[in-house]
């Protein structure tokens, strides 16, 4: 009786060992720190794979930029050592410069499903980053200019960019180049420091996160409009996300569609509220107008298209008929 009793739970160990490495395992990292917006909310999308997949599929969230910088995060998705990235497709433009056409485009990401522009751009980023997309997040806001001293328009209402000294990323650096701003090339944690030493006296960045970073003791002003939308994106390492089970893979699309779709809605609501709780806190918003205002969008569009085709002109007429 003992033997039989040592072999059934033999039996049991063996088959929840069994169920146990059934479950797929995906590490993932983030490119913005836990406390931000843009993070909470991509824990949310963790927590839904989670408990959607429970037994089948398991997101492990290795954290953020402390674990790999941003500027890293494109190349250590390509080659395997991590799963899965949350971060905006302009942190890693080097390896997918149409990435860019995310953040160019007034499509809105479920629109960019029905066409077919999605698989496009997907298809490419399978080539090129080795990277198989799964979300466009936060696409309802879009980008703003922040300064310390008030901003001055000129006649036409632009920005007057004489004696700005911004903070910027790869995403807008030739629109500020176009506009004659002097920048600083700089990842995001090491803003609050250049703007504390008075390094930067402008930065650009969307109101999502903006006061988390606690950015907003320095940038007194936001300047209107907003410019670009913004291109955070949930990707996983190809071979990676083609090893998983099926029965994974759907669960990991799924919700993946799902939290886009939810990610869109609730933004564009969101960016309202926190935009109004700066301004609450004493933040004034100078708003470009007339002809000035319509030459900086302008100037905005032309920028994003101006540097895909110079990086890689083979899919630029495909995509300005998906996109634009």
């Amino acid at each position: 009786m003992r033997n039989l009793k040592v072999a059934a739970f033999a039996a049991a160990m063996s088959a929840f060992g069994a169920a146990a490495a059934a479950e797929d395992v995906i590490n993932a990292v983030h490119f913005a720190p836990t406390p931000s917006d843009f993070t909470q909310e991509f824990l949310r999308f963790v927590e839904a794979v989670n408990e959607r997949g429970e037994g089948v599929v398991r997101i492990n969230v290795r954290g953020g930029p402390e674990v790999v910088p941003n500027p890293q995060l494109g190349t250590t998705q390509q080659s395997g050592l991590i799963d899965m990235i949350h971060t905006p497709a302009g942190l890693y433009l080097e390896l997918v410069p149409e990435g860019e056409v995310l953040s160019a485009s007034t499509l809105s990401p479920m629109d960019a499903r029905e066409s077919g522009a999605w698989d496009f751009i997907n298809e490419i980023y399978q080539r090129k980053g080795n990277a198989m997309l799964l979300a466009h997040m936060n696409a309802s806001a879009g980008f703003h200019i922040w300064t310390v001293n008030e901003p001055r328009l000129m006649e036409d209402g632009m920005l007057d960019f004489s004696d700005i000294l911004v903070r910027a990323s790869p995403l807008y650096r030739t629109l500020f180049e176009n506009l004659g701003a002097t920048m600083v090339i700089q990842p995001a944690p090491e803003v609050y420091t250049s703007l504390e030493r008075g390094v930067i006296n402008a930065n650009a960045y969307p109101v999502l996160g903006y006061a988390s970073f606690g950015w907003d003791r320095f940038t007194r002003y936001r300047v209107d409009p907003g410019f670009f939308r913004m291109d955070v994106l949930i990707s996983m390492n190809l071979d990676a996300f083609n090893a998983l089970s099926p029965e994974a893979q759907a669960i990991i699309l799924e919700v993946s569609e799902e939290f886009e779709r939810i990610s869109y809605e609730e933004t564009a609501e969101l960016n309202d509220r926190l935009a109004q709780e700066m301004i609450d806190g004493g933040q004034m918003v100078v708003e470009m107008t007339g002809e000035g205002r319509d030459r900086f969008l302008q100037m905005a569009a032309d920028a994003s298209w101006e540097r895909m085709e110079a990086r890689d002109p083979s899919s630029i007429e495909r995509l300005r008929e998906l996109f634009e």
